[in-house]
């Protein structure tokens, strides 16, 4: 008995329309993108000049905990498409005067830990033992400076693992260790930022979970140390200066002392949302990153310090070459905007 072949015809419902705008504005985006790049390809940003401790003199005599610094957001993105944050590459951005480098991790598909936007599917920037390189290679040219890193363990992997890149890197000599637990640390325990260089400590490293400072001293737990305030804002008014993490936190007063010995990362990078996917805002980036008016740095950290008594310690922002971030980070460490 003969069986006919027969063709079967199977339809996948596909919304055109949806997949359509979301073409046109990938494309729309990609291409205000590279307009927008373009047109600062021709203006260079300034040098950090390198004096004092990070540019400032009188940085020398004051704890790393009373200095503000604005922070790059996921520093290692660099481009155009929606899942970029920056517009320079991380020496680029530590030779203008960004001293704290925040960045993603997660494991690759060859096992290694690798800086990821969200997944290593979205977006490798490359292993995380090769950015580290980048840094300490900096740091070996600018012995007055002292760097700032956070980086999220996406994976939450187990804290061993972010030993043999920093091992591998070469930086770990740089890497500065408290000299006492968490649980006793106060915002006066910090040194001073010329105590730093003086040791050549100069690479205070954060990692946002399952840090474990008995087994690697030097990746500090970030929310032993610090708190935050919300991320992925759609609001462009920052109308908020709520404590969203850690968790255990959440609940106290803002006169609480858990919350006032810690040093606090204000988030404010402008998302917005497409196609219900949340982005960064680039449009609008020098209008959030200005020093002041409606949703500015300067607003946003004027709210937060009327609430918790202090400046935040780091101000996270994406594409920092828009806007007035330097002339937001004098005024918030008290000199002349």
């Amino acid at each position: 008995m003969r069986i006919r072949n027969r063709a079967v015809n199977v339809r996948v419902p596909i919304n055109y329309s949806v997949m359509t705008i979301l073409v046109i504005y990938i494309f729309i985006h990609s291409v205000l993108s590279i307009v927008d790049q373009l047109t600062r390809a021709t203006t260079h940003l300034k040098v950090q000049p390198q004096v004092g401790c990070n540019g400032r003199h009188e940085f020398c005599t004051r704890k790393y905990s009373n200095i503000t610094h604005i922070a790059t957001h996921d520093a290692p993105f660099i481009g155009v498409l929606p899942m970029e944050n920056q517009n320079v590459d991380v020496t680029t951005q530590l030779d203008a005067g960004i001293r704290f480098l925040q960045g993603q991790t997660h494991r690759n598909a060859f096992g290694k830990l690798s800086l990821c936007h969200t997944s290593c599917l979205m977006k490798d920037a490359g292993l995380l033992k090769d950015y580290l390189k980048i840094i300490k290679h900096w740091l070996d040219k600018h012995p007055q400076e002292v760097v700032s890193i956070l980086l999220t363990n996406g994976d939450h992997l187990n804290i061993t693992e972010f030993e043999e890149p920093f091992q591998q890197s070469g930086i770990v000599p740089y890497t500065y260790v408290p000299h006492a637990d968490a649980s006793h640390w106060t915002l006066d325990s910090w040194p001073t930022l010329g105590q730093l260089i003086a040791n050549n400590t100069r690479l205070v490293a954060f990692v946002d979970y399952k840090a474990n400072q008995s087994k690697i001293p030097y990746l500090l737990n970030e929310f032993s140390y610090f708190w935050e305030t919300p991320y992925n804002t759609l609001d462009p008014a920052f109308a908020q200066c709520t404590l969203d993490r850690p968790a255990a936190l959440k609940a106290k007063p803002a006169s609480d002392v858990a919350v006032r010995q810690r040093m606090y990362i204000m988030n404010h990078f402008l998302d917005t949302k497409v196609l219900g996917m949340v982005v960064p805002n680039r449009r609008d980036a020098k209008q959030t990153n200005a020093w002041r008016g409606k949703g500015s740095i300067g607003e946003q950290a004027e709210r937060c310090s009327g609430m918790y008594g202090k400046a935040p310690a780091a101000v996270l922002v994406d594409y920092f070459d828009r806007g007035q971030v330097f002339k937001a980070q004098d005024g918030l460490n008290g000199f002349p905007a």
